[in-house]
């Protein structure tokens, strides 16, 4: 049986057996609701209160509902057998605390009673994908933003940066942008997340962004209750904040930017290896306009070397910007299972949860 790779984000949960030139066999929404013993939903009648999300901002929260989550990826969703669970690779975030990674493992062999386990951080993952163990990856999730140099399959923990913005940031961002323009329409923030999905793009550069924000053709568009609203500048303004972050209210440099500052703190003999080796990661990265407006503000940074976009080989799946680090984890479950350099359950019972920082790194 093949290792299983799970890769739980803040949005989407990917899962499958590591055969890394295929996509993850689950790409599901990580978002649950509460039920009660009975099976049946909460008497609540508000919707949110009985939505739960096991992973926030990139790290796991609600282990009771990670729990549920895993049994049902793992054994309805992969197949396995009680009794007969195999080994499991975990991407790790960046900056994930030690205490998780403990607790994690613990799950895994006290409830799941796996026979193997590792956990790898996504960044590196991120780069096995495209073929690299050295870079730089750019992570824009649906939580969170992580930049992160990689040498030597190494992260550079003391020059990588979190930021606590990504793909949720912005669609509240669409939904203020699209209520100024539509007050008489009721907005969910389900909807908006689809319209942000279908419609969101980068100006070519600032310039571009102000012209449009002066005049844009706008469209209708109609939401599932049958309301009606109309889309213009506001697809535009999703995009551009990640290159001028005022929009959102704060003040910071743009993802370019940002990424060169990261680089600038890591040994000069290294800079051009990671700006020329930089991988483009998550949902949020595949937005239309943003892979060429990241070109063109990297052509105008402040860095005497450029960044440059590494493109993924021709034979991996589509949209792999979307699932890098899923990919690289089916490549590495490759290599770690059969050499037995994972935590093995004789591993666990002899040194603890702790054996993780030991094992996986």
């Amino acid at each position: 049986m093949e290792a299983a790779v799970v890769d739980a984000g803040s949005k989407l949960l990917k899962a499958g057996p590591a055969v890394p030139d295929q996509a993850p066999a689950m790409i599901i929404p990580n978002q649950m609701k509460r039920m009660a013993e009975d099976g049946s939903l909460n008497d609540s009648s508000s919707f949110e209160d009985i939505i739960v999300d096991p992973v926030v901002r990139g790290l796991i929260k609600d282990w009771d509902a990670m729990e549920d989550l895993l049994h049902h990826i793992l054994y309805t969703g992969l197949g396995w057998e009680m009794g007969n669970e195999g080994q499991i690779l975990f991407t790790d975030p960046l900056c994930t605390p030690k205490a998780v990674r403990e607790q994690l493992v613990q799950l895994m062999f006290e409830t799941f009673n796996i026979s193997g386990f590792y956990a790898s951080e996504q960044a590196v993952l991120s780069l096995y994908a495209v073929g690299r163990i050295s870079g730089c990856t750019v992570d824009i999730g649906h939580g969170k933003i992580d930049i992160a140099p990689v040498i030597e399959g190494a992260v550079q923990h003391i020059a990588s940066r979190r930021f606590e913005i990504g793909g949720i940031d912005l669609t509240k961002l669409l939904a203020e942008e699209l209520g100024k323009s539509n007050p008489l329409v009721t907005l969910k923030m389900s909807d908006v997340e689809k319209i942000k999905e279908q419609y969101s793009c980068c100006a070519d550069d600032e310039l571009a962004y102000e012209k449009i924000k002066r005049s844009c053709q706008a469209e209708q568009h109609t939401l599932p209750d049958g309301q009606v609203i109309t889309i213009g500048r506001e697809r535009y303004t999703v995009g551009e904040a990640l290159f001028q972050p005022s929009i959102l209210g704060l003040e910071a440099h743009g993802i370019v930017e940002q990424l060169v500052r990261c680089i600038s703190t890591v040994s000069s003999d290294n800079h051009r290896q990671l700006l020329e080796n930089t991988v483009l990661c998550g949902g949020t990265a595949s937005m239309t306009g943003f892979e060429e407006r990241f070109h063109k503000e990297a052509g105008l940074c402040s860095s005497a070397v450029r960044p440059a976009l590494i493109k993924p080989p021709e034979y991996m799946p589509e949209n792999l910007t979307n699932y890098s680090a899923w990919v690289g984890g089916a490549i590495l479950a490759k290599v770690v299972f059969p050499q037995n350099q994972h935590v093995t359950k004789a591993d666990y019972d002899e040194n603890g949860p702790s054996v993780v920082h030991r094992k996986c790194f």
